[in-house]
């Protein structure tokens, strides 16, 4: 009982005395320390961490008005190490997983080059005007043009300059010349594997790229590509279609001076191209050549005498240049026939392919016998044909072609003015033009081949120059079946073929009539031939079934259209003894240095037999001994050929040779804004055009030149 009454008491005084312990052990507690070595600014923290500790400062506590948004230095450095180290870790991952990319397709194109049968370069063409070259090929003065210029530091640094840069950037800040912040390697890696575009983010892989371009690779192998993938201006891309389009020459022969010149045109190309013709294209490039050169003294490439020299010589003005000009003269028709052999001959050579480059080919073209060609072909036209004053001769076309009958070698031709004279069609090459009387030594052979049927119902009989047939003007034709060949065109419903002249021959021999240029004895004798026999022979001599007119009395006399080219390989079947070697433009292709296969020059066939071939160059001797062709006698040697004039005058040949050398010319009128033939009546103030004038004077100046030092 009274231990039950003590209980509660001491559950009641327990309760105060906890009470007052847990109060005083409180008090205690803030009055001991948290720990050994704890401080008092420690023990003043506390409240400051019930409120929440912060990581940044800022804006700073304690703080007022502006003082309160301004960071600390401990901050700004914190700021500044913290980016620094971020930025290099960026770096750093960039340069190690960033790769040096395959280089641009458009980079790795070039152009094809084609060359004369001498190997000297006759032209280039192509979508890119490019050939790479080895560094070793460029003088030493010219590269170190380009190091002045653009980087002289190129030999020592690792590839990129950002001293070069700033200097750069403060040059023209203060309205200095425009001078490159990029390195010569920073440059060949923009052409070859990246773009031109104007971003931070380009510029940066530029600059990453750039130093592993300038560790992996030598310094000769970065000038190399750059020198090759640098734009000129004038389609000219790389230095060496560079020098030929400003100068002529191969890179090679450049001297320091030109060398200087195409460094300052890599600046600004779209403008220095024009600095042989446009005043403030010359004066900006002439600035920044002197320039470069002095720059040349400055990194002692070039002594002050040297430099001295060079501005006596003068500004290198670049020569002639108009969009298109790159084909000049001639050159164009040559490309143009040697192209489109090349890819009848071998179908990998598309229009695509060769827009991609890399081509060598190598031609039949003689450089001094096209030159012949042209220049006879000016002399003539310039002593016969007046356009300033007499307008039928402003449409004057001429196309000529010049064969070697024993190889068919094509040596030169005659297509025009010229590309740069809009005139793009290769008269040389062309059909269309009827070939009139210059067909009749065709008709001849094929008589003297398959004989012909004088009397229907008998067997063809044997024909010779001697044989005889009526030469009057107005006569009417039989057929082999003695039936008369019929016109409509003619009020009797018959044809009655007619000569140019109204004289009355009789009965003349062939040899005669092909002196004489009379027309009747041979449509009858191509009549009596037969057309397929006529028609088997033409093409035994080389000419294309598709330039060989339809059936006609017409068709023996020359309304067929073969090409100057084909008339000038079949006469030289005649030239040959019956041996036809056709005609042809290339003899080697190579593709990136690589052989093709297909151009084997063509192996000579027998045409015809050789008894009937000389026959026929011993009656075409007679044409210009005392026949139409006399005028061919200033050539001064034994020669052979014929004259051609259509009925109405649309076209005038001749087609002559020697035995190392035939030669076929036409003249015809065609305007190129309406091609149409136009009747050649008044062109050199003649009233009639025929092949033995203007034709056979071109063909005699040219043969004169091309014959020289050959022997009879």
């Amino acid at each position: 009982m009274s231990g039950h009454r003590r209980r509660p008491s001491q559950q009641s005084h327990g309760g105060r005395l906890v009470e007052g312990v847990r109060t005083i052990g409180n008090r205690a507690a803030r009055n001991r320390p948290f720990g050994p070595g704890t401080s008092g600014r420690a023990r003043r923290a506390a409240p400051e961490q019930r409120q929440g500790r912060r990581w940044i400062d800022y804006p700073r506590r304690g703080r007022t008005g502006p003082r309160r948004w301004l960071p600390s230095v401990r901050q700004l450095l914190a700021v500044f190490l913290l980016f620094f180290g971020c930025t290099t870790a960026a770096v750093g991952y960039a340069y190690a997983t960033v790769t040096i990319p395959d280089p641009n397709p458009s980079t790795l194109l070039q152009n094809n080059v084609y060359y004369w049968s001498d190997g000297k370069v006759l032209a280039t063409d192509g979508s890119v005007n490019r050939q790479n070259i080895p560094v070793s090929q460029v003088p030493a003065d010219v590269r170190w043009d380009f190091i002045a210029a653009e980087n002289a530091s190129f030999y020592t640094d690792p590839g990129i300059d950002p001293q070069g840069i700033l200097r750069a950037v403060f040059h023209m800040a203060e309205g200095g010349s425009v001078q490159s912040g990029s390195t010569i390697t920073q440059q060949f890696v923009k052409n070859t594997y990246l773009d031109q575009s104007q971003t931070v983010a380009r510029k940066l892989k530029e600059l990453l790229i750039s130093t592993k371009i300038g560790a992996a690779m030598g310094k000769q192998q970065i000038l190399q590509g750059y020198l090759n993938s640098c734009f000129f201006g004038r389609q000219a891309n790389g230095i060496q279609a560079a020098a030929r389009m400003y100068y002529g020459v191969p890179v090679q022969k450049l001297n320091a001076s030109q060398g200087a010149f195409l460094a300052a045109a890599v600046n600004e190309p779209s403008l220095f191209q024009h600095a042989d013709s446009d005043p403030t294209a010359k004066a900006k490039a002439k600035a920044r050549w002197s320039w470069v050169l002095d720059r040349m003294v400055k990194i002692g490439k070039l002594t002050p005498g040297q430099r001295a020299r060079y501005a006596a010589a003068g500004f290198p003005t670049p020569r002639k240049w108009t969009l298109g000009s790159g084909l000049p003269g001639q050159t164009g028709y040559l490309v143009q026939l040697a192209r489109s052999y090349a890819q009848a001959h071998d179908r990998s050579i598309t229009d695509g392919s060769l827009s991609r480059g890399g081509y060598q080919i190598h031609t039949t073209f003689d450089r001094k016998r096209t030159a012949a060609l042209a220049r006879a072909v000016a002399k003539v036209r310039a002593q016969r044909l007046d356009p300033a004053h007499r307008s039928v001769d402003r449409d004057v076309q001429v196309g000529a072609s010049s064969v070697d009958p024993r190889t068919g070698r094509i040596l030169a031709v005659y297509g025009g003015s010229g590309f740069g004279h809009g005139h793009y069609s290769d008269n040389a090459d062309t059909t269309g033009v009827p070939v009139g009387s210059t067909f009749k030594p065709i008709v001849l052979a094929a008589a003297l081949q398959h004989r012909a049927v004088l009397k229907p119902g008998e067997p063809p009989a044997p024909i010779t120059p001697a044989s005889k047939f009526n030469g009057d003007d107005g006569i009417k034709i039989k057929d082999q079946q003695g039936n008369y060949v019929t016109d409509d065109k003619d009020p009797t419903g018959l044809l009655h073929q007619h000569n140019d002249t109204r004289r009355r021959w009789g009965y003349i021999s062939l040899r005669k009539a092909m002196e004489q240029s009379v027309n009747t004895p041979y449509v009858q004798l191509g009549e009596d031939v037969g057309h397929p026999n006529v028609v088997s022979t033409a093409q035994a001599l080389g000419l294309r079934p598709d330039s060989l007119a339809a059936p006609s009395a017409g068709f023996y006399i020359g309304t067929s259209t073969p090409s100057a080219i084909r008339m000038a390989g079949a006469y030289s079947t005649f030239a040959a003894s019956g041996m036809r070697a056709t005609p042809y433009s290339v003899t080697k292709v190579t593709h990136n240095g690589s052989a093709l296969p297909g151009f084997t020059a063509p192996a000579p066939v027998r045409a015809l037999p050789s008894a009937i071939a000389d026959n026929v160059t011993d009656v075409l001797r007679g044409v210009i001994a005392k026949g139409t062709g006399t005028k061919a006698q200033a050539l001064g040697r034994t020669a052979a050929g014929k004259t051609g004039t259509t009925d109405d005058y649309h076209s005038a040949w001749f087609v002559g040779y020697t035995r190392q050398l035939a030669t076929s010319v036409v003249l015809f009128r065609e305007d190129p804004a309406h091609p149409q033939l136009q009747s050649l009546v008044g062109v050199g103030g003649l009233q009639k055009v025929f092949g033995g004038d203007i034709p056979t004077e071109i063909w005699t100046r040219y043969m004169t030149d091309a014959l020289t030092g050959l022997p009879e």
